[in-house]
């Protein structure tokens, strides 16, 4: 009989080369094929070459037991028992030994391919037994989907020898009761002294602050020093006082609500199951680790890139770029994993260059509802953490009930992390034993599965059970564990009810503590941010010079001689010119500049080249990575198509850098309402609620060319009606000097506010905009700027305008030689420069306002301009109120931009 001849002959041929593979270096296979040939070759051995029936059945019978070990690796965990409170869905998952080929005959058969799962020559019933324990138990091990032969390996040793073998300590049984009695008993007590009041209950997942804390501690025994955590609301308070040690009398005085609203000196505050905190955490196993919970908005997984650029800010900026020393933390709900597009975005960002932080830890406290929707309406997943697959992370599904498998998935989790520096989930299947809140009535919607809910008892149940049983621990001791820690949680509580705690703004993370609040006065006068002219000629020198042997392409050659008479010649520089030099003076000045976008490294519209490519190699060359010896770190990345996520982890790596400039470009401002909900939730309101400033740039390409609906308008009368209280910068620029300006004041002022520039695309390379060198050398931003050619004596006519439509406005005064109107330009809207721009118009005094734009009439600036000069008699010049931002037909646009500059002469 020939080899495999008991194996289809479409495999025999690839089976034959890889027997010979294995014949000439065992190591050249996967090992799992290692074991099988070991057996087979063993059966050679003891039957012969030309073999007998009893040898082939005997290599039939080893593959079929091979078989069957790989669909428990592959589908063990959709039999698994994970669910404490139903039975798990039928997903027709077959294994039964006899889908194998094999009968209950075989049971007592011994089989060699035992190996594979670190047994001796054994028979098929104990291999059996083994899988079943390790498979079909309180995990559910999904893995063997990974593209990668050394994950999977190691997945299957860590699993089959490791969680095999798992047995606790004593001390880290006592460990983990202790935390799980922390979280009960935290949990009941705000439940009965706090009575209906929202607090987004952890009941039922308490074992999420066990695995917290495991998970804590093990990485700081792996060399992590810092953790940064987003989190949405359930269970967030008992992750504030039992993992970050915000004290009980905080939580206590927030929901007796001793708030005096004439202490609220700072913003608005947020709701108590919002809030951030951070602490320096000494570990069981002796080890101090710095650890950060974000404060988070209502929108469930918004918070995701932040923490992701928190962590990357922490890694490039205290860390050196080393990926192993802080690590992100983000634990889901299941009905939001699965159903939020945010957690896409930022898992494609996991293995990118720009972005990656070396593995993040998703924790999914799976309550198996959504406010009142169950998972069949959720999601079309089987698992609502299917979308882990898009980047091979691997899954640990663990029954919540079960303390010590929670604690294997944590430890496993960082082990995971820090060997291989990718993503990993653990679901945690538990339930919610409340509704949504605590005054919402889940039976309404869920009346059976409540029904059981209401019986069964709570994870500290289950566990002190088991470990009485086991003889591990004595029952009266876990009482005494649980009355101790009520009696602390009730004297905290009568302290604070007898003298309530003074307001207590949240703790500003320790790499702002330089950092001031900002003042109404900060806006009325720029700070000086010119720089040395010896400066100028240390950067425009980076810029213009490539190495040598680098081959740019013609266009480049081109403005490389452009470029270098703009700095040495002419010096007069054009946008893209200023704008590299203020990366590069800050980057020089040892202040750190970080971009991204789509395609930021040319520019969407080819103006900066901030990288130039060799024409036959694609070598990359930065001049701006090339000025001097010790400078700082110039990071600028092309981005995934994302807005959402990729401004959300740009704020994040803001929050984390306060000394380092970092910007986030739209390909076209348009686009930023991808981003809404970051704009909307962070960038204007952040300070306000959670006290936390921030100090991203957004830029914006916004103007009309007759481009069409989604390439004309970023929107600003959206950022303006968020305006309000100096919250952040709004501004439109016309020249050069002023993005330089604009950019080098974010990070020369002592505190820190968002800025949101509608920058230019046909401006980029306007005559107009280039500014003398001597406005780089000397002076500051300018918020107003006046019109230069206006006689004031002859004016009638001051037209108020921003940004692009100036150039428009300027050319036809020009060409028609008008002499009583003067343009004036708001290049700041807010803060609003109310003094500059009275400064300006005092000039004027008796001419008529006018106010144009090339926005509809209902969006751009004009309802944020009435609300600081509805007394100025102002008129308005724009396009019609418009459902759309702009036409779609060049001609169309060509006659409204005429009409709309004609109009504001009065011609």
């Amino acid at each position: 009989m020939d080899k495999f001849s008991y194996i289809s002959n479409a495999d025999v041929g690839y089976l034959d080369q890889l027997f010979q593979s294995y014949k000439a270096d065992p190591q050249s296979v996967d090992p799992t094929w290692q074991k099988f040939f070991e057996g087979y070759e063993f059966s050679q051995q003891r039957y012969g070459e030309n073999g007998s029936s009893g040898a082939d059945s005997l290599s039939v019978k080893e593959t079929q037991v091979r078989n069957l070990i790989f669909a428990y690796r592959s589908f063990g965990h959709l039999k698994s028992k994970t669910n404490p409170v139903r039975e798990r869905r039928n997903h027709n998952v077959q294994l039964d030994h006899k889908t194998f080929g094999l009968t209950d005959a075989d049971l007592d058969a011994e089989f060699d391919v035992a190996a594979e799962i670190g047994m001796q020559r054994t028979s098929l019933r104990k291999i059996i037994e083994r899988l079943q324990d390790i498979y079909v138990g309180p995990i559910g091990f999904e893995y063997n989907f990974i593209r990668n032969d050394d994950v999977r390996s190691w997945f299957i040793e860590k699993i089959e020898k490791g969680y095999f073998n798992y047995n606790p300590s004593q001390d880290e049984k006592k460990r983990i009761l202790a935390k799980l009695n922390e979280a009960v008993v935290f949990e009941n007590f705000l439940h009965t002294k706090f009575l209906g009041q929202k607090r987004f209950s952890l009941e039922g997942g308490e074992n999420t602050i066990p695995a917290l804390h495991e998970i804590i501690n093990k990485s700081a025994e792996l060399g992590v020093k810092e953790v940064v955590i987003g989190m949405a609301h359930r269970g967030r308070l008992n992750v504030l006082s039992n993992i970050l040690g915000k004290t009980y009398e905080q939580i206590f005085t927030e929901f007796e609500g001793n708030v005096n609203p004439d202490n609220l000196t700072m913003g608005d505050g947020d709701v108590k199951y919002h809030l951030g905190y951070a602490s320096h955490i000494a570990t069981p196993s002796g080890n101090k680790i710095y650890v950060k919970l974000t404060p988070n908005p209502s929108h469930l997984e918004a918070v995701d890139p932040l923490v992701l650029g928190y962590t990357r800010g922490q890694i490039d900026d205290e860390y050196g770029g080393d990926l192993r020393k802080a690590m992100a933390i983000l634990i889901h709900g299941d009905a939001a994993v699965a159903g939020q597009g945010i957690v896409y975005e930022t898992l494609q960002m996991s293995g990118l260059p720009g972005y990656t932080t070396g593995g993040t830890i998703h924790f999914v406290i799976n309550n198996q509802v959504g406010f009142t929707t169950d998972y069949d309406d959720a999601r079309t997943s089987i698992y609502c953490t299917d979308i882990a697959k898009i980047v091979d992370a691997p899954v640990l599904h663990v029954n919540g009930d079960d303390a010590e498998a929670v604690n294997f998935a944590a430890n496993l989790s960082v082990e995971y992390r820090q060997k291989f520096g990718k993503d990993i989930f653990i679901d945690l299947l538990c339930y919610r034993r409340h509704g949504h809140n605590e005054s919402d009535e889940p039976k309404f919607t869920q009346p059976k599965l409540y029904n059981i809910i209401a019986k069964h008892p709570n994870p500290r149940e289950v566990y002190v059970k088991r470990l009485v049983e086991r003889g591990d621990v004595d029952a009266a001791i876990a009482d005494d564990l649980d009355a101790k820690f009520r009696n602390q949680l009730q004297d905290r509580l009568n302290e604070v009810k007898q003298k309530p705690l003074p307001y207590k703004p949240q703790k500003v993370e320790e790499e702002w503590n330089h950092m001031r609040w900002a003042k109404a006065e900060d806006f009325e006068q720029s700070p000086d941010t010119s720089i040395k002219p010896a400066l100028i000629e240390k950067v425009g020198k980076a810029l213009t010079t490539i190495p040598e042997g680098f081959k740019p392409l013609k266009q480049i050659e081109k403005l490389l001689k452009d470029r270098k008479a703009a700095f040495f010649d002419d010096k007069v520089l054009g946008w893209a010119e200023a704008e590299l030099l203020a990366y590069g003076s800050l980057i020089a000045e040892k202040i750190p500049v970080r971009m991204s976008g789509q395609d930021v490294k040319r520019g969407t519209f080819s103006h900066r080249h901030a990288y130039f490519f060799d024409a036959n190699t694609n070598t990359p060359y930065c001049g701006l990575d090339n000025i001097e010896q010790g400078q700082a770190k110039f990071h600028i990345y092309n981005s995934l198509l994302s807005e959402f996520g990729v401004l959300g982890f740009e704020y994040g790596y803001s929050m984390s850098t306060p000394n380092a400039l970092v910007i986030w470009e739209a390909q076209f401002g348009d686009f930023a309402n991808g981003a809404q909900v970051m704009i909307d939730q962070f960038l204007s309101s952040a300070e306000s609620k959670w006290q936390r400033q921030n100090g991203t740039v957004m830029l914006l390409p916004h103007g009309y060319e007759g481009q069409g609906p989604e390439h004309s308008n970023a929107r600003p009368e959206r950022f303006l009606q968020l305006a309000a209280e100096n919250n952040m910068v709004v501004a439109n620029l016309t020249t050069s000097a002023n993005i330089f300006h604009l950019l080098r004041r974010q990070v020369m002022w002592e505190f820190r506010k968002p800025c949101v520039v509608m920058s230019p695309k046909s401006l980029l390379r306007h005559e107009g905009v280039a500014s003398p060198m001597k406005d780089f050398t000397s002076g500051t931003f300018k918020e107003v700027l006046d019109d230069p050619n206006a006689v004031a004596k002859d004016v009638k006519r001051v037209i108020l305008c921003s940004g692009k439509i100036f150039f428009d406005l300027q050319e036809v005064q020009q060409k028609k030689k008008i002499k009583d109107a003067a343009i004036v330009r708001l290049e700041q809207l807010h803060p609003f420069p109310e003094k500059q721009l009275g400064a300006v118009l005092k000039k004027y005094k008796n001419a008529k306002l006018v106010w144009a734009q090339e926005e509809p009439a209902n969006m751009g600036y004009w309802s944020y301009i009435l609300r600081f000069m509805s007394k100025a008699g102002l008129d308005l010049v724009a396009r019609k109120p418009s459902a759309s931002p702009a036409t779609g037909y060049s001609k169309v646009h060509k006659i409204e931009q005429d009409k709309i500059v004609n109009q504001a002469f009065e011609i």
